[in-house]
Formats: structure tokens, sequence, C-alpha cells
């Protein structure tokens, strides 16, 4: 049954065949030939939480600030309740990272689309810390009512 296929498979498209070939091989995990797609990519919409912060050298510069994004459900008891999320946004592109840095103000309403990064480093006492930060694209600035 399985020539059957094969022999079909064949006649069909020779990169299904390749497919079918992996998939009997006996290597306990075939790898496909070509590099798959993958996707990162996060999209925030909140209020700063504090004024941006420039770190690094001329060289090498980052411009971070707090994000904060609320999540209202309801609990248990029936009533609406609020969860806020605190996340860590870092600007590297030096055109983004001067606006931000020179116009970003805490409380101000943002977009917020880029990609999530985790690294690890040593604090001071030499233990080692995980570290989670949304690596911007592109940060939107809302106006309020107020500003107008």
């Amino acid at each position: 049954m399985l020539k059957q296929v094969t022999n079909r498979l064949t006649r069909l498209s020779p990169q299904l065949l390749s497919v079918s070939a992996r998939c009997q091989s006996s290597e306990p995990n075939p790898q496909p030939r070509s590099t798959e797609k993958s996707i990162n990519q996060v999209s925030l919409l909140g209020r700063v939480g504090g004024e941006p912060q420039k770190r690094g050298n001329d060289k090498h510069s980052v411009v971070v600030f707090s994000l904060a994004t609320n999540n209202r459900y309801e609990n248990t008891d029936g009533e609406m309740s609020m969860k806020t999320e605190w996340h860590r946004i870092s600007v590297f592109r030096p055109a983004l990272m001067d606006t931000v840095y020179t116009y970003l103000r805490k409380g101000q309403r943002v977009y917020v689309t880029g990609r999530i990064s985790y690294s690890e480093y040593k604090d001071n006492t030499g233990g080692t810390r995980q570290s989670t930060s949304i690596i911007a694209d592109d940060v939107i600035f809302f106006q309020s009512n107020n500003e107008l």
C-alpha cells in the first residue's frame, strides 16, 4: 500500500516525494531541506509608565520605557476586575529612538509594534537573571483630548 501511494506521489509532484521519503527516514527527526518561515510579532496598545531613559553609549545606545496594558475580566464573584501587565520596550532604531526620547511622556497612550526578545544577564550578586523585552519597530503616539 505504501509503495502504491509513493508511486502516485512520484507522478503528482517530486516535492511531495521528498517529503514522503523524509517521513519514512530512519532519522529520529528528519530536517526539512529548506528554511521554514517563523513569526515573532507583538502589538501593544497602552500607557507609558515612566519617562523614557537613554542607555548605552554613542555607538551602541538604546531608549527604554515601560508600557502598561490592561485586561478586563469577570472574576469568580461575577464582578469585573482588571489586571495590569507591564512590558519593557526597547528602541534601537536611531530616528525612532530620538523621537521617543524627545516626545514620549509618562501617561501617554501609544501603540507599539515589534518583536519579543528573551535574554539572560548576571546581576550584582553574580546570579543569572532573565529578561524579556519588546524590541520596537514602530511607536505610534496618540494625542489625548486635553493635549488638543
